[in-house]
């Protein structure tokens, strides 16, 4: 089998030659590790074997978004759209450099108030990291829902999903990668006012989804229809998880706005992967209800709660499984050891009857160093689901 095949042979439910086996965003995130800002740790040399790796020996799945950049963030481009010109009444953006770091400011005027984000980015580690959220308190939520609906709305490029798919041809397919409301609306706050404004302030945080769901529905469904039968991963439920919101508040804020979701990339041929990190063990029967087609990265304990073997048991029939490796193990347990924890999943994965598996760590490491025993590690699974016979 080509590893499109595979994959797709394994979303549909289809027997399969040795489980598909997937590095995340190595492979997954669009990288260019030729380029030589010092902000890209992907131009480490220690990087190139993981990298060539992936392109050559893992069944490939790209992460790709199917909105167009907004102008400010292409260098160069002019500010043209509509939405966009609406969108600057509201917004104010400043990015600059200081003390080696990248930062982005975000000023928000609305309603009398002003209202400021801040992030940061680091040259060793690819990652963004938000010193300042947005939302602060109740008060600048009520101010955000004022804001015209117009200004969310977004250019869609189907025309580069599609040059994707032909340029991996049979090495992997395009997975179009999308929020969901609960995310695109925790990402305004802290975790900690989050949390707060979730449980204190329900239907004031209903009012925010239903906004955030609008544009993001409409999304969904545009892309869907132009770019039919494709796998979708949606990210953000996990928000709604233990510790941090009581389980019953996941069909509130989950079932009701990320459903939708599910039900049109369905109705288009798709498939739908949520994604949820942590404790799933209380949530899986909500995302088996919202008729999701697979789910990842069902994180072993400690990390998680739950076992993938008893994943598979219970939701196997209906979900395929992505997973379960995590990322910190990979990056800091013996190779000999990382040997047995990969046979464990593979087995686990793919014990008894089920729809599908997907052998997959639950992140990639972001610092700019690969050690010698990371690599090994990601050789293993390789090695190991190559030679699994199914």
């Amino acid at each position: 089998m080509t590893r499109r095949e595979r994959l797709m042979a394994t979303l549909r439910g289809e027997p399969v030659d040795r489980p598909a086996v997937n590095f995340y965003e190595i492979g997954g995130f669009q990288i260019d590790p030729s380029d030589p800002d010092q902000f890209n740790v992907y131009n480490d040399p220690s990087w190139q074997p993981l990298l060539q790796l992936a392109e050559e020996q893992t069944d490939l799945i790209r992460m790709r978004s199917p909105v167009r950049p907004r102008s400010h963030e292409v260098e160069g481009v002019p500010d043209k759209s509509e939405a966009e010109t609406r969108r600057a009444e509201f917004f104010k953006i400043e990015k600059y450099e200081q003390n080696g770091s990248r930062f982005k400011r975000v000023t928000l005027n609305i309603a009398g108030r002003i209202m400021t984000s801040l992030t940061r980015r680091s040259p060793e580690v690819d990652t963004v990291w938000t010193v300042e959220h947005l939302l602060k308190d109740v008060d600048d939520l009520k101010a955000y829902l004022k804001l015209p609906d117009e200004i969310f709305a977004e250019q869609m490029d189907i025309a580069g999903l599609v040059e994707e798919e032909n340029k991996l041809g049979g090495r992997g397919i395009v997975m179009v990668d999308t929020e969901d409301p609960i995310c695109a609306a925790a990402c305004l706050f802290s975790m900690e006012d989050f949390t707060i404004v979730a449980l204190t302030e329900q239907k004031l945080f209903h009012r925010l989804l239903e906004k955030l769901a609008r544009h993001i529905h409409n999304r969904t469904e545009k892309a869907a229809k132009a770019f039919p039968g494709r796998l979708w991963r949606i990210y953000g439920p996990e928000y709604v998880t233990e510790p941090y919101l009581p389980p019953r508040l996941f069909k509130e804020y989950v079932v009701q706005y990320t459903g939708p979701m599910v039900e049109t990339i369905q109705k288009y041929g798709g498939f739908a992967r949520i994604h949820c990190h942590g404790r799933i063990r209380a949530v899986l029967d909500y995302i088996a209800e919202m008729g999701a087609d697979a789910i990842d990265p069902i994180e072993p304990p400690p990390h998680g709660d739950v076992e993938l073997a008893d994943v598979r048991r219970k939701y196997g029939k209906d979900l395929v499984l992505f997973g379960n490796l995590e990322i910190a193990d990979l990056e800091s347990i013996e190779p000999a050891d990382f040997e047995k924890t990969v046979e464990k999943a593979v087995i686990a994965g793919t014990s008894g009857k089920g729809r599908g598996f997907v052998l997959m760590p639950s992140s990639a490491p972001n610092g700019r160093k690969i050690t010698p025993g990371t690599m090994a590690n990601y050789e293993t699974m390789v090695r190991l689901a190559a030679g699994f016979r199914l």
